[in-house]
């Protein structure tokens, strides 16, 4: 099931907002249903509102920053230190003001994306699920998932979209259970994957790793959520989906190398990597030596 880029239209910033751009943004990199923007801004102020995205603010300064916010009739002043997170419910106007400079991620999910997610693992019948407006809570989970999305952000994506995926749905979950004003029933499943499901997931993959893998593809192979399916596999095999997917394709590109005389960059494409530097980024990280090098001892 192949699933559309989400974008983000009808977000609106104020005249007011300083024109400075994002030093970094996931915009054009294809992951689905979340933005990741980061931001360092001077001295200023900012109304932010997005009618198809929960907006989070995660603080990154070094140092203790004063800033202002305001949602709605509600006001708050306070010192934000790194890690201090604000959230911002689909369509809620979101003011703020600070007097100093200002380092921040900014992380919008999609709303249609997080009543999906609730539909599939929680017992609600709801059709849309809202965000308490927070403005400053620390959330250990999701910062580290945050500042994971950051370095995913930073290192090009070398992990893949299958990992994007899986950090994106684990932030989705983390805010459902923390942060909905519906008190949501998340169920655990114990047990991992049975031995015939796993066979059906991994010869799955094994047939189609010169082409893109998502988590929901392999989550609905079994008729499972994301979520769900990602916590079994991890029980069944010891790594996440992305992280098996990866190693079977090192371990593919291996064989290639060692048995036919194909191009490198060839071998890339079938084994599902984007480019050459992609698989030999992997290689080394795997057995410490380049492809050419790799290949130069079965010669």
């Amino acid at each position: 099931m192949q699933s559309a880029t989400t974008s983000f239209p009808h977000d609106r910033p104020s005249p007011r907002t300083h024109p400075h751009s994002p030093i970094a943004s996931s915009q054009d990199r294809g992951w689905q249903h979340i933005l990741v923007e980061e931001f360092y801004q001077p001295p200023g102020e900012e109304i932010c509102q997005s009618a198809t995205a929960h907006v989070l603010c995660l603080s990154l300064n070094l140092r203790p920053s004063r800033l202002s916010l305001r949602m709605s009739d509600r006001s708050y002043t306070s010192l934000f230190r790194k890690g201090d997170l604000s959230i911002a419910p689909a369509q809620a106007l979101f003011f703020s003001q600070w007097s100093q400079d200002d380092r921040y991620l900014r992380i919008k999910v999609a709303s249609k994306f997080l009543d999906h997610v609730a539909h599939q693992d929680m017992e609600s019948n709801l059709n849309r699920i809202d965000l308490l407006p927070e403005f400053q809570v620390r959330n250990l989970q999701i910062e580290q998932i945050s500042m994971m999305l950051l370095a995913e952000l930073y290192s090009g994506g070398v992990a893949g979209h299958l990992y994007i995926e899986s950090l994106t749905n684990m932030l989705a979950i983390h805010l459902l259970r923390n942060y909905s004003g519906h008190n949501p029933h998340i169920p655990i499943y114990q047990g991992g994957l049975s031995y015939q499901q796993l066979l059906k997931v991994t010869d799955y993959i094994s047939d189609r790793l010169a082409d893109p893998i998502q988590l929901a593809d392999l989550a609905e192979l079994l008729g499972m959520s994301q979520f769900h399916f990602g916590r079994l596999f991890k029980q069944s095999m010891g790594v996440a989906p992305y992280q098996y997917v990866l190693q079977q394709r090192v371990e593919r590109a291996k064989h290639l190398l060692q048995s036919t005389t194909l191009p490198v960059v060839e071998i890339a494409m079938q084994c599902g990597f984007s480019s050459h530097s992609h698989l030999g980024k992997w290689l080394r990280h795997d057995t410490g030596m380049t492809p050419k090098a790799f290949r130069s001892q079965f010669s």
